[in-house]
């Protein structure tokens, strides 16, 4: 009896310490970025899943387009094949190579919708007409995901990294900073527009 009295006296006096340390806070912000980073992986499967139709559909009018509807969907089969675990979101070398097959489905994307233009055909057709409306909406809603993960990183650095929680994340829980979306190399350039 005496013992469980003092367990119970440990553990009012702890609880209350543990969570003015930032302990649960900590534990809250991580998971804000999983789901974070879930939202991102979601949109993303997305514009994914829209790819296959696009590309069938350009390819009825642009048959021989072969190199362009080639492109789409090897860097689409290489963004399938570079996904990031919930664990690796600390690693700037993970988060690179994904941001590079991400960037390089984009590219290949942007040369499919240039390459439309040559098809006054298909440009009309509304099948194309409705899937390019999901893709323009699937980019932005891709984009607000990445900020969403952003904002949810930059929460969860800072509770690692300010005081008391730091003490607590050194002692207690040990866990990495995240990364974040950077832009891509070269985005500090603005395109150049030629007609």
């Amino acid at each position: 009896m005496k013992r469980f009295v003092l367990l119970l006296i440990v553990a009012l006096v702890t609880l209350p310490a543990l969570s003015g340390c930032g302990y649960n806070q900590i534990q809250k912000n991580e998971e804000g970025v999983f789901a974070a980073w879930a939202d991102v992986e979601a949109t993303y499967q997305r514009r994914s899943d829209l790819i296959p139709n696009l590309v069938e559909t350009v390819k009825a009018y642009a048959s021989h387009e072969k190199e362009t509807l080639q492109a789409v969907t090897e860097a689409r089969a290489s963004v399938g094949k570079t996904q990031i675990k919930t664990g690796d979101l600390g690693d700037p070398a993970a988060m690179a190579k994904f941001q590079q097959a991400q960037g390089a489905l984009s590219g290949a994307l942007s040369r499919l919708l240039v390459t439309v233009e040559r098809y006054p055909d298909l440009k009309a057709n509304q099948n194309f007409l409705d899937l390019q409306h999901q893709l323009e909406g699937t980019e932005n809603r891709i984009n607000v995901a990445r900020q969403r993960y952003n904002k949810a990183v930059q929460t969860f650095n800072s509770s690692i990294r300010t005081f008391p929680n730091n003490l607590t994340n050194k002692f207690l829980l040990n866990l990495d900073r995240k990364e974040p979306f950077k832009a891509e190399a070269g985005a500090e350039t603005a395109p150049k527009v030629k007609f």
